[in-house]
């Protein structure tokens, strides 16, 4: 038996079951059956092969052998020809009109059982390998409902199982999910918050207590700590038990993934990247210390000044000494004891956190500007459009992504999809943008078949492009070029003519053939007055799940943020990314083939 915080799951071994559906008899009725089969039938054999047809009735057959339970009884004709029926009222009423009529008591209403799976179990049945682990953690809420991420981590399971089944199944490897409970061991304040709750509106009161209060947690120094190391020390244990349990899995280069929702990816930003508040404070004091520096001061003023830095510059050698001879004497063992391949954030408000910590949009369009790629290979931000909770993180890269839309996840049906990497960007509200060509030239162009169709701007878009317009030197224009989607300013030459916005094969071709997206100030031009292209992301992050035909966009603000665990098209997103290297390496080897 499986033992959970609040229940317990009883593992049983199943022995009859029902045709068609496979599922098991109840455990009692079960054992009386296999009983009274054993009794009868012990040394007959079976037929030697599973491919006959089971589900096919015996037809004039008598039974040779009946078993009579509480509320049915069982009928054997053959050793593995075996029938339940049911000795309710109305059954036996149906089943003697249908005998009168010509049918059989076995077609008219017995359930066909099986005595074992229907397949037959081998020496080499095992399931496929495990290349792939992912940590599933979870953000806000867990006290409230203890287990709740055990259960949405199996939702998550069986829904990428099916999506494995169709997409995946030629793959001799697997993917398992493992749910990461930090949650219920923390001791906090104890039950401080709770006895300064009032009465009144308990249940709406404890309800905050026990989801929105993680937040007000995070946020204090007194138990930011206990927070980090309570996911930290978690995610290490279940790696070494994985480890343990799956000793091959290091040595044939597993890979390890997290999916962290709400609050957890935030949490789980931090242990991979080792912020703590106080680095940010000591930027603050340094910030401090250059504006008196620039500041008027009299000369006592200075003096005094001086020697508290050359204090603290001493304070601060001593303590790098001691931290070394503690280190040397005692070797630190890292964060987090493994790499982290892919870190899958849903929901998140990860993006929030960052901007309040002080992080601003720089010139390079790396990941590593927020999360090293020596920490984690890639970063991946997953939101719904209507979840509130969620926020982007490319325009904390590179400012103008503000002004991009986010990757449309494909819906899991949708045949031949274009891969995530060969999709351009589109701007968020192209038609209300000024143009350099006039209103009737640009409302009969049509995209051509190598340019991504521009999309219309949504609505939650509005104010994101507000605060991108700042970002965008003149008015944007959307060239008609190889290169794709490219946006540019106008000219100032007043002669110039619609071909000279096209940007020419060598301009598209720059960058190593990306597509070029609208760029920071300084715009570069070249020698021929084409704009060069500008930096861009190496990779996207932002991923938005499509939003629903009838969709309530009010009603989908409620339940948006707990929708993803489910989701077919999360799914098939996160193996997609997970398979990746799999599927490369098994097309390789088909070309090799070939």
């Amino acid at each position: 038996v499986w033992f959970l915080e609040t229940e317990k799951i009883p593992v049983m071994r199943g022995q009859w079951f029902i045709d068609g559906t496979w599922q098991p008899l109840e455990e009692e009725e079960s054992n009386l059956i296999e009983l009274e089969h054993l009794n009868c039938f012990r040394g007959q054999q079976l037929q030697e092969s599973f491919d006959v047809e089971v589900s096919k009735p015996v037809d004039g057959k008598e039974a040779i052998h009946s078993l009579k339970l509480s509320r049915n009884h069982v009928d054997w004709h053959s050793v593995d020809e075996v029938y339940l029926y049911s000795d309710a009222t109305t059954s036996k009423i149906a089943r003697t009109v249908t005998q009168k009529l010509g049918f059989s008591k076995a077609s008219s209403s017995g359930t066909r059982l099986h005595r074992g799976y229907v397949e037959e179990a081998t020496l080499e049945d095992k399931p496929p390998q495990i290349s792939h682990i992912v940590f599933v953690v979870h953000g806000i809420g867990q006290k409230m409902d203890q287990g709740r991420i055990i259960k949405n981590t199996a939702m998550m399971r069986d829904t990428a199982r099916k999506i494995e089944e169709k997409y995946f199944s030629h793959l001799a490897t697997r993917v398992e999910f493992l749910p990461v409970e930090w949650r219920s061991k923390l001791t906090l304040d104890g039950d401080t918050v709770d006895s300064i709750t009032p009465d009144k509106v308990r249940g709406l009161r404890d309800m905050l207590n026990s989801s929105a209060m993680d937040i007000m947690y995070y946020t204090s120094p007194l138990y930011r700590d206990e927070l980090v190391k309570g996911l930290q020390q978690e995610l290490n244990r279940l790696y070494t038990l994985f480890c343990s349990r799956n000793p091959e899995f290091e040595e044939k280069g597993g890979k390890v993934s997290i999916v962290s929702h709400s609050l957890g990816c935030v949490i789980t930003y931090d242990i991979m990247t080792g912020w703590n508040p106080v680095t940010l404070y000591e930027q603050l004091l340094q910030k401090e210390e250059e504006e008196l520096e620039d500041s008027w001061m009299s000369y006592e003023e200075q003096r005094l000044l001086e020697e508290l830095y050359r204090t603290k510059q001493r304070l601060k050698e001593i303590e790098e000494r001691l931290h070394g001879l503690k280190e040397s004497t005692v070797p630190k063992p890292p964060v987090l004891k493994f790499k982290v391949e892919n870190f899958f954030c849903m929901g998140s408000p990860l993006a929030v956190f960052l901007a309040l910590r002080g992080i601003r949009p720089g010139n390079s369009g790396s990941q590593d500007h927020i999360l090293p790629r020596t920490i984690c290979n890639r970063l991946l931000n997953i939101f719904h459009p209507t979840d509130p909770v969620a926020y982007r993180l490319e325009p904390l890269i590179l400012k103008h992504y503000s002004n991009i839309l986010p990757v449309q996840i494909h819906w899991y049906n949708t045949a031949n999809p274009l891969p995530y990497e060969h999709m351009k960007p589109s701007f968020l509200n192209p038609t209300k943008e000024p143009t350099s060509v006039t209103d009737s030239e640009s409302a009969s162009t049509v995209p051509s078949p190598t340019t991504s169709p521009v999309m219309v701007r949504r609505h939650y878009g509005e104010s994101i492009t507000n605060i991108g317009k700042a970002s965008i030197l003149g008015a944007a224009s959307i060239g008609k070029g190889l290169g794709g989607m490219l946006f540019s300013r106008f000219g100032r030459s007043s002669t110039a003519s619609p071909q000279t916005l096209e940007v020419g094969k060598d301009g598209a071709e720059g960058e190593d053939k990306k597509t070029t997206t609208v760029g920071t100030p300084p715009l570069s031009h070249s020698s021929s007055g084409f704009l060069e292209p500008i930096v861009e992301l190496e990779h996207r992050i932002d991923f938005e799940l499509r939003e629903g035909l009838v969709e309530s966009r009010y009603w989908s603000a409620v339940t948006s943020h707990t929708a993803y665990w489910s989701s077919l098209d999360v799914a098939l997103f996160l193996l997609t990314f997970m398979y990746k290297h799999d599927q490369e390496d098994g097309d390789k080897s088909n070309l090799d083939s070939i």
